[in-house]
């Protein structure tokens, strides 16, 4: 009996070792880099992956320099409210926005129709600024992509909706911003989906794999939505809950009929 006893200790010990493995390997990031060694060069998306402006795109673009009258001319009128998303806001008066035409186009004061799809915020500052300096001296040029938001859904801490302030705003950055992956996500199933010349596609990363930083799709662009697919734990918990749910809905009606039944033979019977 004491054998018996111990043999099943010792098989019960392995059994919960090797489960404690499984699920700690499952919720590991970047999994390969155990074999791989230290310093090693992981390849990063390209650049030509940045953020490019698009049609319908909102832009907010100031030009100042040491002269403030030399650059007025240059600036959209004060207004209120000054962007899309704050039109029903009450705001101090602001400077406007830039809306990009269908076309890719936007109507810049002095410079006049200027056509800016395909260019970062960077490349465009970079042309209003050389011709802005054929008249004034030393001019600064500022650009922000005033609509960049991404929606991060499925197995995460906090589903959101995340307003990116910077140029650059990878999968982990919105995964942080949404608390982290919660302990029933896939983390070699994580989708994509983004607008490509009007329309959607859909882009699985793998987020157990170091190459995930050089996919095309690490590094998001404005309006994509992250989706983090359930693992085969949840996916199971949710239908024995709901074939629970469903049998317990039978019983439920097949007792509601048996005591009608039942009341109406006792009212036969009565009489």
């Amino acid at each position: 009996m004491k054998h018996q006893r111990a043999i099943l200790g010792i098989a019960a010990a392995i059994l919960l070792a090797s489960c404690n493995t499984s699920k700690e390997n499952t919720l590991a990031y970047f999994q390969d880099l155990e074999s791989i060694p230290d310093g090693t060069l992981i390849q990063s998306a390209s650049k030509s992956q940045e953020i490019r402006i698009a049609p319908d795109d909102e832009l907010l673009i100031t030009v100042t320099s040491s002269s403030a009258e030399a650059t007025a001319a240059y600036n959209l009128p004060l207004a209120n409210p000054a962007k899309r998303s704050s039109i029903t806001a009450s705001m101090q008066p602001t400077q406007q926005t830039y809306i990009v035409s269908q076309t890719g186009s936007i109507d810049f004061p002095v410079l006049g129709k200027m056509h800016v799809q395909g260019m970062t915020t960077e490349e465009l500052a970079e042309n209003i600024k050389g011709q802005v300096s054929r008249t004034v001296r030393d001019p600064f040029v500022r650009v922000e992509l005033v609509n960049f938001f991404v929606n991060v859904i499925g197995e995460v801490q906090k589903p959101s909706r995340i307003q990116v302030t910077k140029n650059k705003f990878n999968v982990f950055d919105a995964l942080a911003e949404a608390g982290d992956l919660t302990e029933f996500a896939r983390r070699d199933n994580v989708i994509v989906i983004r607008d490509e010349d009007g329309k959607k596609t859909y882009h699985k990363l793998n987020l157990t794999n170091s190459a995930v930083v050089s996919s095309a799709y690490f590094n998001l662009q404005q309006n994509d939505v992250i989706y983090v697919t359930p693992n085969k734990i949840k996916v199971d918990n949710s239908k024995y809950n709901q074939n629970n749910a469903y049998k317990l809905s039978v019983i439920s009606t097949i007792v509601s009929a048996a005591s009608v039944i039942a009341s109406l033979v006792i009212a036969l019977a009565v009489k």
